[in-house]
């Protein structure tokens, strides 16, 4: 099935809709408003990737800052401290793809 923002599963956290959800794999498009991040956290089993769409975002990993702009992408390994945050003053756009699902795999710290 075709996805878009149109047709997909909407959550609030910030602006993300989920394009896909299995176990195997998730993929979902979010926005994050200025300033935003997300809370401290890692993932048991799954491995991410994201790919910036617009704009600037920094990604917390392990204590350390990578600042990941349009057209870059980042690779987080599961048990890998982590939160993005939106530090710039404009609108960021990304896609997060998870192998497998997030869905109840996320351990706050």
């Amino acid at each position: 099935m075709k996805k878009s923002k149109e047709n997909s599963e909407y959550y609030q956290w910030g602006d993300h809709w989920i394009l896909r959800d299995s176990p195997q794999l998730s993929v979902k498009r979010k926005s994050m408003s200025s300033p935003t991040a997300e809370k401290t956290h890692f993932h048991e089993k799954a491995e991410q990737a994201f790919y910036i769409l617009k704009g600037k975002a920094v990604f917390h990993l392990n204590n350390e800052r990578y600042i990941m702009r349009e057209g870059e992408s980042i690779c987080i390994l599961p048990k890998t401290v982590h939160y993005i945050s939106n530090e710039s003053d404009d609108l960021l756009d990304f896609l997060a793809v998870s192998s497998s699902t997030t869905k109840n795999d996320r351990v706050l710290i």
